[in-house]
């Protein structure tokens, strides 16, 4: 490894991927930005050693005016380190009512989901930091996540049929910098600046330019006590799992897990029935809503009950609808 690199995040990513059989291969979700391009940095030299073969998946949203450029901007670095880059273009459907940040997420997520099914991958890895964990946290406190939503995100997970790998959520973005950063003293090449990572029509903007330097002033250890935090409700998260697991099988599910007993829900306290309720959701990867659209969700469900007799549900989140017929509640997409 390069002297002028932290030993942190190569520790970490040596760890994470050591349970992974060297001969299988990993990607990296490469956005052309400095931390991710700090993780294919340090993917490349650690698969190097383990001979482990290693992709660089690109998602072009064509949100931004430099789309094109940051794409063709990554092959010269990709053919640089001998990485295969795969470049998937998508179109980000900004009528899902997700607004454009949880939108370009959700086609993001789809795209790499297409990628994996092309070029079979045991994991992707993602370049989340301790501060994209912390922000994580705080905005989905405000957006009224609840404890499941504050556990924030999990360092290896399944999504779609993937298996993200985030090994860096303990890792302070100032050690990612000083990786870029020599690489760019090395060869001259820079990562690309993505205007809307400070833009504050963007709530990550917003935080970013308007909360960070508050916080900073007066609450320095920020990052360090919400990551903790999460990583509190991450226990929390997993008792609750256990319930709601031991109550989704008092649902009469489906052997896709795909419907259930609208009457076996009923029987559930209401504490207990938005636990489940997030709980297929999730087995169902769908992405998780918010407070208030749960409790819209909940309150059609018990109308249906409450007039006696099926009268048809329609709820919708993102590409996924919720429906209620013949006293059986079904999730769909598309």
């Amino acid at each position: 490894m390069h002297s002028a690199w932290p030993e942190a995040p190569v520790r970490a990513l040596q760890l994470a991927l050591a349970n992974i059989p060297s001969e299988q291969a990993v990607a990296v979700a490469l956005s052309g930005g400095t931390d991710s391009v700090a993780l294919a940095l340090v993917a490349a030299q650690v698969c190097a050693q383990r001979v482990q073969p290693l992709y660089f998946f690109h998602i072009h949203h064509g949100l931004m005016p430099e789309a094109d450029a940051w794409a063709e901007h990554l092959v010269g670095f990709a053919r640089a380190l001998k990485v295969p880059l795969l470049v998937r273009h998508v179109q980000v459907d900004l009528g899902q009512g997700l607004g454009t940040e949880a939108s370009a997420r959700e086609a993001r997520y789809q795209a790499l989901a297409a990628l994996v099914r092309e070029h079979p991958v045991a994991a992707i890895l993602l370049a989340h930091h301790q501060q994209d964990q912390a922000e994580t946290v705080l905005l989905r406190l405000l957006r009224g996540a609840g404890v499941l939503g504050l556990s924030a995100m999990q360092d290896d997970v399944s999504r779609q049929g993937m298996r993200l790998l985030r090994p860096w959520l303990e890792i302070e973005r100032a050690e990612l910098v000083l990786i870029a950063q020599d690489y760019f003293r090395r060869t001259g090449w820079h990562a690309v600046q993505d205007p809307s990572n400070a833009d504050p029509q963007y709530k990550r903007g917003a935080f970013r330019t308007e909360l960070v330097p508050v916080l900073e002033q007066h609450w320095p250890a920020w990052r360090q006590t919400l990551v903790r935090h999460a990583r509190q409700a991450a226990d929390v998260s997993e008792i609750l799992d256990e319930v709601a697991a031991l109550d989704w099988q008092t649902l009469e599910p489906d052997a896709s897990g795909q419907s259930f007993s609208l009457k076996a829900w009923r029987d559930l306290s209401p504490a207990r029935q938005a636990l489940v309720l997030r709980y297929w959701l999730d087995l169902q990867q769908v992405a998780m809503p918010g407070e208030r659209r749960l409790a819209d969700l909940m309150r059609q469900l018990r109308q249906l009950h409450a007039l006696g007799h099926d009268r048809e549900l329609l709820w919708q989140h993102g590409s996924h609808t919720v429906r209620c017929l013949r006293g059986r509640v079904s999730l769909s997409s598309g």
